[in-house]
């Protein structure tokens, strides 16, 4: 076909004729470095139409998707090719042009057009504008994969999503977000810690969250992930419950539900005069309120709502998420966190009975559920030779056999542990206890019920996140320097954002309370030869985990002695000198016999001295989303192929696992792996040192067993195998379903996105 008469039409509207050979120069450009890459091939491939008029960007985006469709497991660097592509096309469409423009001009332009935070021209000057700009390396674009791109532009650059039009490019939101955090430092040290930062986060060392990424340096002020809300048991509590989630859900939080104060139906209200509804009812309501906000378009509202096993309705409440029954009596849409403590696994392993109680029945019981277990067991005795409360038995084996049924039917029933978030626990449980997790499972902060939304007497607990990316690590002493700044930063968020509902500012600004985890832990395995199943990645795990508390604790003590520990230091047990090697399950120490070490008695002694600017530091998230954009395997989980194929609302994106054709045989696939047990000691390494939670997923592969199905001997098992490791709680239950098979071949495999948890809100 002759295309020398046929025009194009560019992105200005002009028409030129079609030049072949700069289509050519770009993909040439593309490929610069690469290896494996066939740019006739990708022509071929994008089996490209033209006609009179064909537009630059119908030409871009073809080329674009042709070269996204050849990314595999033997040619992973099209991953690179594609991503390049990606990026001209998207300055193109930013600038009108590849090359970015100053950033003093592209930070007054998006404050004109109020798509960035006024306050960025006011706090800086042009000197200082010009020192970013020298800083400032574009050219770090190149270094995304293709996965990476696609979820930068569809959750994290500045745009407007109605129009499709886009304002910024990767490296502006690196430098701005440092701009913005460490505006209030003192100018002679501002600018440091933001060339530091920058380069940190373009770096790929350090990970952010999505609210952080999406949403610091714009007009919004809201970033922290993960936020917590308890309900008491009156209406005034619950509508100022359902109010905060409807405040919170906007501003693009996920949210932590603890339900478990609300009375069991049936029970008497006013003296009798009424019987009440129940949980179900109440829990729709929160349901409604979750789903009424789309969070600006970047992700969908998602909650965890918590509830006590021994609760009266609790066979009701196993079975909400349950496929079968009606909509009466099922509330699908929200997750659920069911809360077991050590009573609950003794009654099992001794073939005993559950007592349910209704917690408006027994409330000092429901207190000590938390606070105190010894208190607890006495109580509970108690109150099941008690003749005038209300009460009922249920073998206890057969209540966790539904438990673990539906945790498996629907994967989305989750398990906390309360007597070990307050055991193994940064908070006095006398003056602070942890009464629920959040979204994604990995937080464990006290709460206190809302009266009315205006109450600064209850508490909201917010969680600000980010993560260390391992793959990047060359030495733990690295750790040193990024714990530094992540902390800084993050706590310089707390002061930096608004808060919409006054007991979240007030709980914040008492704890300041950080959630920093880690992304590309299965990559930092075999990069050192270690795997989650033989007990090989044991003594790494510990080194690491023990190294990256020890440099946040650091950090955070650093601050206090800068800026005064946070105020409510001393409802922590880190004020007595208590640390999290102090407190964990002892048989981590029988299957893990490394050593510590770090000087820990030399830093005790410094943060009983000078607190800590903030009550938590450490949380593992799952990342999922945000783990991408390092190019880096998600959280601390195995991967389940050497490609994966996620599908999403921004479209099907393959990633491949980091430097797969060097480590393709280190890699141990979730499936390969034979069973949960070496993945719950590794966590349970964690665990030892984190101070919150870890969200952490049982895997299940049916073909393993005998008539491929389950057994919940094996079930029961492995949750007391996670118990018993001193693991706060489980997230996801993963059933292999067959549906990788086809692309065995390939080695790929497809995964669906997870609603809500991106770094849920927590997909960091």
């Amino acid at each position: 076909m002759n295309t020398s008469a046929l025009l194009i039409k560019k992105r200005s509207g002009q028409q030129e004729p079609i030049d072949l050979d700069k289509i050519h120069r770009v993909l040439n450009w593309a490929a610069e470095g690469l290896e494996g890459i066939s740019v006739s091939q990708v022509e071929l491939n994008a089996q490209l139409q033209f006609y009179n008029g064909i537009s630059t960007t119908e030409i871009h985006e073809t080329l674009i998707k042709s070269a996204a469709d050849l990314i595999s497991a033997d040619n992973p660097d099209y991953q690179y090719f594609a991503a390049r592509l990606n990026i001209f096309h998207l300055r193109k469409k930013a600038y009108g042009q590849f090359e970015p423009p100053h950033i003093k001009a592209q930070v007054e332009r998006l404050v004109a057009m109020k798509r960035y935070d006024s306050g960025l021209l006011e706090e800086y000057s042009d000197a200082d504008f010009e020192q970013m700009n020298e800083w400032i390396d574009h050219a770090r674009d190149l270094n995304f994969a293709y996965a990476a791109v696609k979820q930068l532009e569809g959750k994290y650059l500045v745009q407007d999503r109605v129009s499709g039009e886009y304002f910024e490019s990767p490296q502006f939101l690196y430098m701005l977000v440092g701009a913005a955090l460490f505006a209030r430092y003192p100018a002679d040290q501002r600018m440091d810690f933001i060339r530091r930062f920058y380069e940190a986060v373009s770096s790929f060392k350090i990970s952010l969250p999505t609210p952080i990424m999406a949403g610091v340096r714009t007009p919004t002020r809201q970033f922290s992930s993960c936020v917590l809300i308890e309900s008491g048991d009156s209406l005034d509590s619950i509508n100022a419950t359902a109010t905060a989630i409807v405040r919170y859900v906007s501003q693009r939080a996920g949210i932590g539900i603890n339900a478990g104060r609300i009375r069991a139906i049936g029970s008497k209200i006013r003296g009798g005069e009424a019987f009440h509804t129940g949980c179900i009812p109440f829990y729709k309501y929160f349901q409604s309120a979750v789903k009424s906000c789309s969070q600006g378009g970047v992700r969908g509202g998602a909650a965890t709502l918590f509830y006590p096993l021994w609760h009266l309705e609790v066979e009701d409440l196993l079975v909400l998420k349950n496929n079968r029954g009606v909509e009466e009596n099922r509330v699908r849409h929200l997750d659920y966190g069911v809360q077991l403590n050590r009573l609950m696994y003794q009654r099992l392993i001794k073939n005993q009975d559950i007592t349910l109680f209704s917690p408006d029945e027994v409330p000092d019981l429901y207190d000590a559920f938390f606070a105190d277990q010894d208190e607890f067991e006495r109580l509970y005795a108690k109150y099941e030779q008690a003749q005038n409360i209300r009460k009922r038995t249920v073998k206890a084996v057969d209540l966790f056999s539904v438990l673990m049924q539906e945790r498996a039917s629907t994967g989305r029933i989750y398990i906390q542990h309360v007597d070990h978030c307050n055991t193994h626990s940064p908070f006095n449980p006398y003056k602070a206890p942890v009464r629920q997790s959040n979204l994604c499972l990995e937080i464990a902060l006290p709460t206190n019920p809302l009266n009315d939304i205006n109450d600064e007497e209850g508490e909201i607990a917010l969680c600000t996140l980010a993560a260390f990316n391992l793959g990047t690590l060359e030495s733990l002493d690295e750790l040193e320097e990024l714990a530094e700044l992540i902390v800084r930063a993050l706590d310089s968020l707390l002061d930096y954002q608004n808060y919409p509902v006054k007991a979240a500012e007030i709980g914040s600004m008492r704890r300041r309370t950080l959630g920093i985890g880690v992304i590309n832990f299965a990559y930092y395995l075999a990069k050192n030869h270690a795997r989650y199943s033989d007990g090989s990645g044991l003594g790494l795990t510990h080194r690491t985990f023990e190294a990256m508390q020890y440099y946040l604790l650091k950090a955070s003590n650093k601050l206090a002695k800068e800026f005064g520990a946070c105020p409510a230091f001393d409802e922590t047990t880190y004020a007595d000198g208590v640390l999290p090697i102090d407190t964990h399950k002892p048989e981590v120490d029988r299957y893990c016999g490394e050593p510590l070490y770090l000087d820990w008695e030399s830093l005790r002694s410094e943060i009983k001295e000078h607190g800590l600017r903030n009550s938590t530091l450490s949380a593992l998230m799952p990342s999922e989303t945000s783990s991408q954009i390092s190019n880096a395997t998600n959280g601390i989980e195995p991967p389940r192929g050497l490609v994966s194929v996620k599908s999403s609302k921004d479209g099907v994106l393959k990633q491949v696992l980091p430097e797969l054709k060097e480590l393709r045989d280190q890699y141990e696939l979730l499936w390969d792996i034979p069973d949960n047990n070496g993945y719950l000691q590794l966590v349970g390494v964690m665990q030892k040192f984190v101070d919150q939670a870890i969200s952490a997923n049982t895997n299940y592969d049916p073909r393993k067993f005998k008539d491929n199905k389950v057994p919940m001997q094996s079930l029961l098992g492995d949750l007391i195998t996670a118990y018993r490791n001193g693991l706060k709680t489980l997230y996801y239950h993963n059933t292999r379903d067959g549906a990788e098979e086809k692309y065995k071949d390939s080695a790929e495999v497809v995964i669906a996105e997870e609603e809500g948890c991106e770094g849920g809100a927590c997909k960091i």
